[in-house]
C-alpha cells in the first residue's frame, strides 16, 4: 500500500478502512489539535527537508487528490451546480471540516469566491501575516475540477492567520 516507489497517485477512497470496525470504541471522531498536530509536523518536516515552495506544492497536490476522492465517494452523483453545492455544504459540516458558503458563483464561466468558517486546518490559530490553507485549496480544486471536469486554479485570499476570521478562496477554471 506504502511502501511501493511509484510515480503516479494511488490513492483511493477504500485505502481509509472500514473505520467503525477497527475504532468500536472510539468511532468517527478526533480532537482536532490531533490532526493539526499531524499536519503541521508533516508541513515542517516537509519545509525542512525541500524548502517552503515544494511543501506548498506537495500539500496542494496532496489536497487536490483528497478532493478528488472525497467528490467521487461523497458528490458524484450531483446533477448540477445547485446540487452540489448543497451536499458539499452538508459533507463538508458533517465531517466537521468547516462551513462553506458560495460567495459569488460564475458557473459559466468557471468563476467562484468561496468562504469557509470554523476551518479545520486555521479557525483559532495566532495571527502570523501568512495564508495557510495550502492544502484546502489543493481541495476544493480537486472538487471542483471532478465535478466541472475541468482543471482549477484556487489560492486563499483571505484567512484567520490574516486576521479575516475567515477563509476565502478564489477559485477559477484553467480552460
Amino acid at each position: 500500500m506504502f511502501k511501493e516507489e511509484r510515480r503516479e497517485l494511488m490513492f483511493d477512497w477504500s485505502m481509509l478502512g472500514d473505520i467503525g470496525e477497527g475504532r468500536p470504541n472510539l468511532g468517527m471522531t478526533m480532537n482536532v489539535a490531533v490532526y493539526r498536530l499531524m499536519q503541521f509536523t508533516l508541513r515542517d518536516v516537509l519545509i525542512r527537508e525541500y524548502g517552503v515552495a515544494e511543501a506548498d506544492r506537495i500539500f496542494f497536490e496532496a489536497g487536490k487528490k483528497a478532493g478528488e476522492e472525497f467528490f467521487r465517494h461523497n458528490l458524484k452523483g450531483c446533477r448540477d451546480f445547485d446540487e452540489l453545492t448543497v451536499r458539499l455544504q452538508e459533507d463538508l459540516r458533517e465531517y466537521r471540516i468547516g462551513i462553506l458558503r458560495f460567495e459569488r458563483t460564475e458557473p459559466e464561466n468557471g468563476e467562484f469566491t468561496i468562504t469557509v468558517a470554523e476551518d479545520l486546518d486555521c479557525s483559532g490559530l495566532p495571527i502570523s501575516d501568512e495564508t495557510i490553507c495550502t492544502y484546502d485549496e489543493g481541495f476544493l480544486s480537486g472538487i471542483l475540477g471532478e465535478f466541472f471536469g475541468r482543471p482549477f486554479n484556487v489560492r486563499e485570499v483571505d484567512c484567520w492567520c490574516l486576521g479575516d476570521r475567515i477563509c476565502r478562496f478564489e477559485a477559477k477554471s484553467n480552460r
